[in-house]
């Protein structure tokens, strides 16, 4: 634990940031949680961190409640973005027996196996909720959102078709993102165009994969084997981002122009993506400095009400690098999410 923040401090930032989530956001695309989409599925997974981290069974009766709410809403879905909620029912099947998030778990898992749409390397096509779409692109989001719930859903079924098609979503992203040049990940790849659009190495983009990758490896871990080649592009990543880190301890929007502002829930996802890849032995003990730095840097960032700023809104793959750095900023889920997720990894019960 870093002893610039006390344990004290730490345990009571994350309860505020948690009931900042909880507060009456309707009508608040950001921040409103009774709608089913990737941005309160954000808030979710990492409510559902929250819990595992200090079982506090008030989270779990919130999640639990949520879902069994909400869940109605899903049945009109079938895109990538949308997949991010069901990433807390393998959990919630567990400690409830409730076969309703069993059985919805598997028939979404199976359309994502057998109808979900994917480019010709084989990626998800990244699909979405508002009305737009965007022909075989591939997004670094995917792996959050959609790709996480496929490696819990095989943990939790033994499905090892689930857990396959995880580990190959997985490799395909990282080799069709990875910058050569150096090591980090470009926002987005377009398949027919073969590029990666505006080229952007957009910070959150970057975040999505630095943190769901552990996830993904603790959950599909004795049922497939991941290729030394995935590992080493993952560290490979990691090591990038640890150099784009500015002097304040956060990344800009995008990392290679410190020139842009910092944004605060990319910073929040690399720092907890270091913490567990550090804790798996994917990384190198020492690369925990880095995320000790972020973490000084974010907690200032929280108001006391437990808001959490800096956070850049909705972001697709812009038309221009420069555009990233118009991305107003206000609170979301996503933002109150991911630095719950970095906050629970360090809270001490």
């Amino acid at each position: 634990m870093p002893n610039t923040i006390s344990n004290e401090l730490l345990n009571r930032t994350t309860d505020q940031v948690y009931r900042f989530m909880l507060l009456d956001h309707s009508n608040n695309w950001g921040m409103d949680m009774q709608t089913w989409d990737w941005v309160p599925g954000v808030g979710v997974i990492s409510m559902l961190s929250y819990y595992e981290n200090t079982r506090k069974t008030e989270v779990l009766d919130e999640l639990i409640q949520w879902a069994r709410n909400n869940i109605q809403k899903s049945e009109k879905l079938r895109v990538i973005n949308s997949m991010a909620p069901f990433a807390i029912f393998p959990a919630l099947y567990q400690h409830t027996n409730d076969p309703t998030f069993l059985e919805r778990a598997e028939h979404i898992g199976q359309w994502m196996l057998t109808e979900a749409p994917h480019t010709r390397e084989g990626a998800f096509e990244h699909t979405v909720t508002e009305n737009v779409s965007f022909p075989e692109q591939v997004w670094a989001d995917t792996i959050f959102m959609a790709v996480l719930f496929l490696a819990r859903l095989a943990r939790l079924t033994g499905e090892v078709s689930y857990a396959i098609e995880a580990m190959n979503q997985l490799d395909i992203h990282l080799s069709l993102l990875q910058d050569t040049d150096t090591g980090v990940l470009f926002h987005g790849w377009n398949s027919i165009a073969q590029d990666h659009m505006s080229a952007a190495r957009w910070t959150r983009a970057n975040a999505w994969i630095a943190v769901g990758t552990p996830m993904i490896i603790e959950e599909l871990q004795g049922l497939v084997t991941f290729s030394e080649s995935t590992l080493v592009r993952y560290r490979t990543m990691m090591h990038g981002l640890i150099h784009f880190q500015q002097d304040d301890g956060l990344w800009s929007t995008v990392m290679d122009r410190p020139d842009f502002y910092p944004e605060t829930s990319g910073s929040a996802g690399i720092a907890c993506g270091i913490l567990k890849a550090v804790r798996q032995g994917l990384l190198e003990s020492s690369s925990q400095d880095a995320a000790y730095r972020a973490l000084k840097a974010i907690v200032p960032k929280i108001l006391p009400n437990g808001e959490v700023t800096g956070v850049s809104g909705g972001t697709p793959v812009m038309p221009s690098i420069e555009a990233y750095n118009e991305i107003p900023c206000h609170p979301t889920q996503y933002g109150q999410g991911l630095v719950l997720m970095l906050l629970s990894e360090l809270y001490v019960k």
